[in-house]
């Protein structure tokens, strides 16, 4: 069976950017930005992203154009021992427990966009969402939106993925444009702007280590990376294509789509709401949804708005569904539309008890989540330094331009050493918040060290002698 393929760059580009943006950047990056002293959060977002999301996507690329295939393929066919494959599994299982939280966000979106014609939340916005948030109506919704999200994946990745992020991406960034400039006229934007914009050094001095884990998480949420997505989309990548210029693509769309976000949220916050912190994650459907009920033309207003963040939600929940379907096609030979007919049960199944229950909704959506894409991203970041090795180099080195050709030595050394052991520092520091153990950042330092250096010396050592299993020829 011949495997698809994206029909062009900026095709790719849209889809893995839809991905990347989502519900994370409209949905859940206000929030967190509001709950972690709004521009500390921001600065420390900002650097993550650029400095450690980068390099990171850029590792997730390189290992899915060398295999051409889905997480569990990848580790499968190329170089390397064969638990290395279990990365891969986890990568699966990491898709299926964000799309069984996601979808639950997606049935509220658009359950919010269809009522914005009645104005349904208007009278009691925080009552309302309180009464349709979970149970039988929110996992009504959450069948729906994941109806959606099975039919656009039963098509392909060109008919279906491709054609669907090519509409939605420029439409999403042209509401959210014409949001904001109406955000910037509200009674109390420039207060909104304050705390979202100007630095508080302070802040972040007094709250390093959970600002810093909040911003990793996200970080790692909204650029889909740690839990296969990219990996996948890459695997449909032709050769002649530059993957550092596709990575740091995808990682300033992302970034200017999030910022834009939060140029239309945080004036609302101010302007209508009970302050930046108000409604907490449900702040869209509560402090945002009230907003419009006060305002002229609020139905048109409340309709254009969630009709951004259900394409949003529909772009990124298409890119989880792929991996498991992926790698069912492509493991097994199984056909497309029966694979994702099949999936869509099992997502549904193991989705209801987000949807029925707040305490597992939180859990899986909060901290499950941030760690397994965290544990994910570290794997990619050791496998592609240090066991695809010089093979990783060659990869990166395929298309890429005179600028960034120079830097993949640099750039293998510093995912193989510097950003991993920044993300495990990250990882650590939630593991232990979650646990109730206080540390300091300096023990948190010395474990991470403890941990990470010898995990190092050995996959070297275990590795270098194994040879490449590489499906593909390398020219």
């Amino acid at each position: 069976m011949a495997r698809d393929t994206w029909a062009s760059r900026i095709g790719f580009i849209l889809a893995a950017v839809g991905s990347a943006v989502g519900l994370g950047n409209i949905w859940r990056f206000p929030w967190m930005t509001a709950q972690n002293g709004g521009s500390a959060f921001l600065v420390t977002y900002l650097f993550i992203v650029i400095g450690v999301g980068v390099p990171g996507l850029l590792a997730t690329l390189v290992i899915g154009r060398r295999s051409n295939l889905n997480p569990v393929g990848a580790f499968k066919s190329l170089k390397g021992s064969r638990s290395w494959v279990l990365l891969g599994g986890i990568c699966v299982l990491t898709s299926i427990v964000l799309i069984s939280f996601y979808s639950v966000v997606g049935g509220w979106v658009l359950r919010y966009f269809i009522e914005s014609f009645t104005g349904a939340y208007f009278a009691q916005p925080g009552a309302h969402f309180e009464a349709i948030n979970y149970g039988m109506s929110a996992f009504q919704y959450q069948v729906v939106f994941l109806i959606i999200t099975a039919l656009i994946v039963m098509i392909g990745v060109r008919e279906g993925i491709e054609t669907t992020t090519k509409v939605m991406m420029p439409g999403i960034a042209v509401l959210l444009t014409a949001m904001a400039i109406w955000a910037f006229r509200q009674p109390n934007a420039a207060q909104g702007y304050q705390f979202y914009l100007a630095f508080d050094g302070q802040y972040l001095s007094k709250n390093f280590l959970p600002v810093l884990s909040s911003a990793a998480g996200q970080a790692l949420f909204t650029l889909s990376i740690g839990g296969g997505t990219m990996l996948t989309y890459a695997s449909y990548i032709e050769e002649d294509r530059s993957l550092p210029f596709d990575a740091s693509s995808i990682a300033i769309l992302n970034l200017g789509i999030g910022v834009l976000a939060g140029l239309v949220v945080f004036p609302l916050l101010f302007s209508y709401a009970d302050g930046p912190t108000s409604g907490g994650p449900g702040a869209l459907f509560v402090s945002i949804a009230g907003a419009f009920a006060n305002l002229p033309a609020g139905k048109f207003l409340g309709a254009t708005f969630f009709l951004v963040v259900l394409l949003a939600a529909i772009t990124s929940s298409i890119s989880m569904l792929e991996i498991p379907v992926a790698f069912l096609v492509d493991e097994f030979g199984f056909e497309r539309s029966k694979v994702t007919r099949g999936m869509f049960l099992l997502v549904v199944a193991t989705g209801a008890p987000n949807a029925f229950n707040a305490e597992v909704f939180s859990f899986v959506a909060g901290h499950l989540v941030s760690l397994l894409m965290t544990l994910g991203l570290i794997g990619f970041m050791f496998y592609a330094a240090w066991v695809l090795g010089p093979d990783a180099v060659e990869e990166y080195r395929k298309g890429a331009g005179s600028l960034a050709r120079p830097l993949a030595g640099v750039w293998r050394y510093a995912i193989g050493s510097v950003f991993p052991i920044f993300l495990l520092f990250s990882f650590y520091t939630d593991s232990l918040s979650l646990a109730g153990v206080s540390v300091n950042s300096m023990e948190v330092l010395v474990i991470t060290l403890l941990t990470a250096v010898p995990f190092i010396i050995f996959i070297h050592w275990s590795e270098r002698e194994t040879p490449s299993k590489a499906i593909k020829s390398t020219d």
